[in-house]
């Protein structure tokens, strides 16, 4: 079954860059504690994630934490040498870009699907959560290839 508003977010390793490389964070160390908005996107450079999703977030960055929320992380299955040059690329600031490698953080959550047929692989769909101290308290997630519900602007407007 798919994660819901009010599941706790499943224990699994992530990784992202740090200035001295690739460094592996545990769900359970990087959702303790704070109130997180994630969103996550089916590939770091396509379209609609370089266009819409990231820029979203990048710009409401300050009014997200006006209303007390303590980071920002964009999650994608892929590696975090990409999501690095990803994230510079758009300027992304106090976005922490964030990979899930082997989806596994992705697949526990039953929020991957299969893209093959398009070259990409196991892919996460695009979605935008809320979560405090790891429970999820709102989730937006989007039916494949559509973006209409995990904006920015939609998650401030939960807050």
């Amino acid at each position: 079954m798919t994660i819901s508003i009010g599941d706790k977010l499943p224990a699994s390793d992530l990784m992202e860059m740090t200035k001295t490389g690739p460094s592996k964070i545990s769900t359970s160390d990087m959702f303790a504690g704070k109130k997180i908005a994630l969103f996550a996107v089916p590939g770091a450079y396509t379209p609609t994630c370089s266009a819409k999703h990231l820029p979203g977030f990048v710009g409401n960055l300050d009014a997200l934490k006006a209303k007390g929320v303590d980071e920002i992380i964009c999650l994608s299955v892929n590696d975090p040498f990409v999501m690095a040059a990803w994230g510079n690329a758009q300027e992304a600031g106090e976005v922490r870009m964030v990979a899930d490698p082997d989806a596994a953080f992705t697949k526990a959550m039953k929020l991957d699907f299969d893209a093959s047929g398009a070259g990409l692989g196991v892919r996460s769909r695009r979605y935008s959560m809320l979560v405090e101290n790891g429970v999820v308290t709102q989730l937006n997630l989007e039916e494949t290839g559509g973006f209409e519900v995990s904006d920015a602007e939609t998650l401030l407007a939960q807050l």
